[in-house]
C-alpha cells in the first residue's frame, strides 16, 4: 500500500484520501485496521502517517479519532479483545499523547451509546 501511495499520489492526496478519510461511520483506515486486527497494516498506515502527518494530526486523526459512536481505535481493540493491538496503539500513545489525554481519551472515555 505504501509504495502505491508514494508513487502515484500526492501528500495531499495521501493525507485526504487514505488517512483521513472516513467511512459513513467515521472510522478511517487507522480505526478499521485496528478493528480487524491488522497490525501489519496498522504499522504501514502509522509509519506513513508520521511521514506525512504533523503532530497534532497524528493524535487527532489517528490516536484519538472516534467514530459516530464515540468509540476510538484502542476502544474497538478493547471491545475485541485484542491485547496485541490494544499494546500496539498504548506503546504509540505513550510517545504522542500526554498523561491527561491518555486517561481522557483511552482509560476513562465514555462511547455516545452510554
Amino acid at each position: 500500500m505504501r509504495e502505491f501511495a508514494e508513487e502515484r499520489l500526492t501528500t495531499e492526496e495521501i493525507k485526504n484520501d487514505i488517512l483521513f478519510h472516513t467511512d459513513s461511520n467515521g472510522r478511517n483506515a487507522w480505526y478499521i485496521a485496528a478493528f480487524g486486527s491488522d497490525l501489519e497494516a496498522m504499522r504501514e498506515i502509522w509509519d506513513l502517517a508520521k511521514e506525512r502527518l504533523s503532530t497534532e494530526e497524528l493524535k487527532h486523526e489517528m490516536l484519538l479519532r472516534t467514530d459516530r459512536g464515540g468509540m476510538n481505535a484502542w476502544h474497538i481493540a478493547a471491545y475485541g479483545g485484542e491485547i496485541d493491538v490494544m499494546r500496539e496503539i498504548w506503546e504509540l500513545a505513550k510517545e504522542r499523547l500526554t498523561t491527561e489525554e491518555i486517561n481522557i481519551n483511552l482509560c476513562y472515555a465514555k462511547s455516545v451509546s452510554e
